[in-house]
């Protein structure tokens, strides 16, 4: 429980509330994060940050993250450098051009109070929280 707020956080993955697209740049790549709702975007502008990217992207070598906000479409752009180690061609990592990077950050553990994440769910047709 957050005492000073008296929410109670859970942790969710940060799939549950935004979708992305990533590729290489070279040796680097950019994940773009976009968020469902503009609930959501709100809620990542604050807890989603370059430097909570790059520990997230630590154990890959990733350099030091940039974050850019897009705000009139509720994304997010990181730029990851020096992670696909070399890139392209020069890598021997599996993924050397990067498309996985952006289904691996939405595996990223978020703490989220329930009422906010309610907030932040895609929605069906028909109104209801998916």
């Amino acid at each position: 429980m957050d005492g000073s707020k008296g929410t109670i956080m859970s942790q969710h993955r940060l799939g549950l509330i935004a979708h992305a697209r990533s590729g290489d740049k070279g040796s680097g790549a950019n994940v773009g994060i976009i968020a469902y709702t503009p609930d959501g975007y709100t809620f990542m502008k604050d807890y989603l940050t370059a430097a909570r990217v790059e520990a997230f992207f630590k154990p890959m070598g990733v350099g030091a993250v940039t974050r850019y906000e897009w705000d009139s479409i509720g994304a997010f752009n990181f730029m990851l450098p020096d992670i696909l180690a070399g890139g392209g061609s020069r890598s021997l990592r599996i993924d050397a051009q990067g498309k996985a990077l952006g289904q691996i950050l939405l595996e990223m553990p978020i703490d989220i109070d329930d009422a906010t994440l309610t907030h932040c769910l895609r929605t069906d047709p028909a109104g209801k929280a998916s």
